[in-house]
């Protein structure tokens, strides 16, 4: 019954973490340790942060070159959405500096030996199928405004969705359903990625949890989504560079906002 196993856990008992409540000091403290973790792993720098401003830029040359300038944006905001399948390994990381175990960049690869790597590639699909689907809504949002003929020139594209009316549209109705899918994500991923490092408690704990920690602190954890949204937007705008810091910083810090939010097993 591995199927069962990667749903429910190894527990014989279903699973469910006790959670804190937390404020903004929490998220201060966070970030503190996630830019501290980043700054122990200099060797990292090169093999692991590097990979997220070059698949933005691929992002972008695949936009460009395929003349698909709609679904560029939809891409840059959309790779949030995946953005915790890419720290798993930097999460692994600072679990284990925390623990006080040697460490170095290889031992990001040590989550593939985890017992709960069949529920982290799980939700990892989830993402993915989330992902997807925001792709093929943004185009369809897209194609119901402006037809289906999309234009080569970025100039023209421009003008088409600051100076009409079927662009702002398209800015207001886009923004509105990538918030939905942004928070959809965010209550998967929020915890249950470190958590199922931490613990082998099921794909269904880990999202219950992850739920259960924005519905206890509703206010501490929009913060935390506006700061993420905030930084990855800083991040991407010299050509996606400032990602090789901003998501190891904040997959760092995810990892030690889940030791605040989750009360350790006891």
């Amino acid at each position: 019954m591995a199927h069962f196993h990667v749903i429910s856990g190894s527990s014989a008992r279903p699973a469910r973490p006790v959670i804190r409540k937390i404020g903004i000091e929490d998220i201060k403290f966070a970030l503190r340790k996630g830019w501290e973790d980043f700054m122990a792993f200099p060797t990292q720098l090169f093999f692991l942060c590097l990979i997220y401003p070059i698949v933005g830029l691929a992002l972008g040359r695949l936009a460009f070159g395929a003349a698909v300038l709609p679904l560029l944006f939809p891409l840059m905001a959309g790779f949030a959405l995946i953005g915790p399948i890419a720290a798993v390994g930097l999460y692994e990381l600072s679990r284990r500096r925390e623990a006080g175990l040697p460490t170095t960049w290889r031992n990001a690869f040590d989550v593939l030996q985890s017992p709960s790597i069949g529920a982290i590639a799980a939700l990892g699909i989830v993402l993915m199928i989330l992902f997807l689907a925001w792709l093929y809504t943004a185009q369809a949002i897209y194609q119901s405004l402006f037809g289906l003929n999309a234009p080569d020139d970025i100039e023209v594209f421009l003008r088409e969705v600051l100076t009409t009316q079927a662009g702002w549209k398209l800015i207001l109705y886009g923004n509105a359903a990538g918030f939905l899918f942004a928070l959809a994500s965010f209550l998967i991923g929020a915890v249950s990625f470190p958590l199922l490092l931490d613990r082998d408690v099921g794909a269904a704990a880990a999202v219950e949890t992850s739920v259960r920690a924005a519905l206890k602190n509703p206010f501490t954890m929009a913060i935390w989504g506006i700061v993420i949204a905030a930084l990855l937007v800083v991040g991407s705008i010299p050509f996606f560079v400032g990602l090789a810091i901003v998501m190891p910083v904040l997959g760092h810090a995810t990892w030690h906002l889940y030791r605040r939010v989750v009360a350790r097993e006891i």
